[in-house]
């Protein structure tokens, strides 16, 4: 076994120097992001809780038990809203990492993937903020009455749409990754028709688990992850079209 030379350890570190300066840039966009959000974190929380404090009605309070629970309610909020909006940035950081080592011809297909996954998490989260929130909370405070009041605490709520946002930005990620699975060869669009009945399965499993016990939100969610299967493998038929072709023009010359 041979010893590994100082000719052979200087890649290695120089990768090791940038990875640590691309995670270093990333946390500052993101600690710059909380400070930011910080200064607007009541505007924030207000934008939050607009989907809930619209069906509950001016006359209506959302409480806080303990002391601490309004400022650490605040410093979540801060801390998610500069995650998001460091996200760019933090794209940005991770493509200059990667794409040194890529083909041209990678780059070109490897580019628009990371151009589409913010704004494909945005439009998850997005749909979870304008359309799930309304019926769910609708759904929740149609169960009062004269002798039960709804009064949601502040830090329930926010740890509650969080992960909904959160899973919703995910879920409109998954023909992002199974494309990306297809054009590297590591899946087929063959073996994902095959396995769509366990997708649909898993989709309500996964959608029990992480929403609401309302079926509301649950189908809401299903069905979502069950469409963006049903995209990845459209277009990742397109991809194997193109690649056969490919290889068969280059067989034919």
């Amino acid at each position: 076994m041979t010893a590994m030379g100082p000719d052979d350890t200087a890649p290695l570190l120089s990768h090791l120097v940038e990875l640590r300066n691309r995670l270093m840039i990333s946390v500052l966009a993101v600690l710059v992001g909380f400070l930011l959000c910080w200064g607007f974190s009541e505007q924030i929380f207000a934008f939050l809780t607009r989907p809930l404090r619209e069906i509950m009605g001016p006359q209506d309070k959302m409480i806080y038990t303990g002391l601490h629970e309004a400022f650490f309610t605040y410093l979540k909020v801060s801390a998610f809203s500069g995650l998001v909006l460091a996200l760019p940035v933090i794209m940005t950081q991770f493509w200059l990492f990667v794409a040194p080592g890529l083909y041209e011809s990678e780059k070109r297909s490897f580019l628009p993937f990371l151009l589409l996954t913010p704004a494909l998490f945005f439009l998850g989260a997005s749909m979870a903020y304008l359309f799930v929130f309304p019926l769910a909370f609708k759904y929740f405070l149609s169960f009062s009455t004269p002798d039960i009041a709804a009064m949601p605490s502040v830090s329930e709520y926010l740890g509650l749409i969080m992960t909904l946002m959160l899973a919703f930005g995910m879920v409109f990620e998954i023909p992002v990754g199974l494309v990306l699975l297809i054009k590297t060869g590591a899946l087929s669009t063959a073996w994902l028709v095959d396995k769509r009945r366990y997708n649909i399965v898993f989709s309500f499993i996964v959608a029990g688990i992480i929403t609401p016990p309302d079926p509301i939100s649950q189908i809401m969610m299903a069905v979502p992850m069950c469409i963006m299967y049903e995209i990845a493998i459209f277009l990742g038929r397109g991809i194997e079209r193109r690649r056969d072709a490919a290889a068969n023009g280059a067989g034919a010359s």
